[in-house]
């Protein structure tokens, strides 16, 4: 990636956007990590600058600011968990809020830069946007419909901005724990991914890496699932019937 190449991640101070903006450290760019809070270890080669994504007039005014910009990476967002039920509208709105107004005000912010630089914005999805998401339901909702805002500005905004989502599985990352319990709990998780462990937010920096670069200089609208292989269908361990491994009846 050139040595000129301007890149925001937005929540890269910690865990998924931390990995994030390292990796675009790593190739030379400048990166500018924005969050409410500053990261609590220093992050070499990054810039950090404190932006709160739920103000449009902040947004527009940081974006405003920057002398240049080739990539966004909207990575901000995230959930705790919550039954439907238990809680009103107004707490579950504030989630879908921060996953996917957040990233539409930034991406149209940051517009007109990207345009110049014909560069591209890397969203940052989950598998929890295309299935069931117990406890999450919002969070799911708002990652479902990140996909799809995705698709439809890739093509408004084509061919001068290219536009495509990562679609992330499960992350080891700080909060591990609070997900999936101590390194019991965690073995566990790891054990249901067919390539047999969490990814680490390095692993989703280089795939946003790659999104953003000349070699997916032809991808626009794209959905990259960086899962490990997804999730084992639960029949396969239900069913009473003694059945090969791969095979399928």
């Amino acid at each position: 990636m050139p040595r000129d190449t301007t890149v925001v991640v937005t929540g890269g101070t910690r865990g998924v956007g931390a990995g994030i903006a390292r990796a675009f450290a790593e190739t030379g760019a400048r990166v500018v990590a924005c969050a409410r809070r500053p990261p609590e270890q220093p992050l070499d080669g990054i810039e950090f600058i404190p932006l709160d994504l739920r103000d449009p007039p902040a947004v527009r005014t940081f974006f405003g600011a920057l002398p240049r910009l080739d990539v966004l990476v909207n990575n901000a967002g995230g959930t705790p968990y919550r039954r439907l039920a238990d809680a009103d509208s107004e707490r579950h709105a504030k989630v879908i809020e921060l996953n996917l107004i957040t990233p539409l005000t930034a991406s149209l912010a940051a517009y007109e830069q990207l345009r110049r630089s014909r560069g591209s914005v890397v969203m940052v999805g989950s598998v929890s946007g295309g299935r069931p998401s117990p406890g999450s339901a919002a969070y799911g909702a708002a990652k479902a419909g990140l996909a799809n805002l995705a698709a439809s500005m890739a093509v408004e905004w084509a061919p001068d901005v290219r536009v495509n989502t990562l679609v992330v599985g499960m992350v080891r990352t700080e909060l591990s724990p609070v997900h999936y319990g101590g390194p019991d709990g965690i073995a566990a998780v790891s054990g249901t991914v067919p390539l047999g462990r969490l990814a680490v937010p390095a692993d989703v920096g280089a795939a946003a890496v790659f999104l953003a670069s000349d070699a997916a200089a032809y991808i626009s609208g794209a959905s990259l699932h960086v899962h490990g292989g997804g999730e084992r269908p639960a029949f396969l361990d239900a069913s009473t019937v003694n059945r090969q491994p791969g095979e399928v009846r």
